[in-house]
């Protein structure tokens, strides 16, 4: 029992230093962003010793925030949206039909996930230059309208649906969009919730693609504007790019703090079905 519980207490010391680990950025950039740009180059202190907000005016005043917080949205949304109707559909194929090929076109879609960004970026940049795509925020969603990571998700999760309540649907002369809308998305709709978070989120965060894409600043996601106040020369304006940050991070904390137990349970049930 001694044993036990020595192994217990390590497991729990190791676990508080990695929750530690991982929350000091986000405290050190909340801490940052209220205090005074001499006092973010000459003290290391998480508690301001002058307390300002004069970070978040200078955000407000320097960069059109409200606009570049909607793009940065339209972005997200359209991306998981389109990601979430192209993955169900796919998954419903991929598990309810029967068609020569089905397996083997479902080992090179899943193959997909292993293909670096890097090969398929300057193809999917010359093909949005070519459309007049180029300094458009649906030039940054465009190429990312499915993703085969969702579509192995969900299909994981429709292969652990009963067979039969597909078939007694199909003997009532059920249509598959209707079996799709009445009885799949149903069932598993806590897995699409959870799924769709996490590709908000990603979107939400990213930051190559729309630097390449996005030139004006009207455009700009938050990522990129954050990236307008940091300088490889030693001029950055520490406290306005930390109020960026933590602007930048409060919807998406706020999401996953709400959903996280779909997001952990869709992880989890993901590896056991199929």
């Amino acid at each position: 029992m001694k044993t036990e519980r020595r192994t217990e207490i390590i497991c729990h010391v190791i676990l508080a230093v990695i929750v530690i680990l991982s929350l000091y950025p986000m405290f050190f950039a909340l801490s940052t962003s209220f205090k005074t740009l001499t006092e973010a180059f000459n003290s290391s202190s998480l508690i301001p010793k002058e307390f300002t907000t004069q970070a978040y005016s200078n955000v407000l005043s320097k960069i059109p925030f409200v606009k570049i917080t909607a793009n940065t949205f339209i972005i997200a949304t359209v991306v998981t949206a389109f990601k979430l109707v192209t993955g169900v559909l796919a998954a419903y194929s991929f598990v309810f039909f029967d068609y020569k090929g089905k397996n083997f076109m479902y080992f090179i879609l899943v193959s997909t996930i292993f293909i670096p960004f890097t090969v398929t970026m300057i193809p999917n940049f010359i093909t949005i230059s070519k459309i007049g795509l180029r300094d458009n925020i649906m030039g940054v969603a465009l190429p990312q309208l499915a993703d085969a990571t969702g579509i192995f998700l969900l299909r994981q999760h429709m292969r652990g649906i009963p067979g039969s309540l597909v078939e007694v649907a199909k003997l009532e002369k059920a249509s598959h969009l209707s079996i799709l809308r009445t009885i799949v998305v149903p069932i598993i709709k806590p897995a699409i919730l959870s799924i769709g978070i996490i590709f908000f989120i990603n979107s939400w965060n990213e930051y190559v693609w729309p630097s390449l894409i996005l030139k004006s600043t009207e455009n700009y996601t938050l990522s990129l504007a954050l990236q307008m106040f940091v300088s490889a020369e030693g001029g950055t304006d520490i406290p306005v790019a930390m109020a960026i940050s933590v602007l930048t991070m409060v919807l998406p904390l706020g999401i996953y703090s709400v959903c996280q137990k779909y997001i952990i349970n869709t992880f989890a049930q993901s590896g056991i079905k199929g």
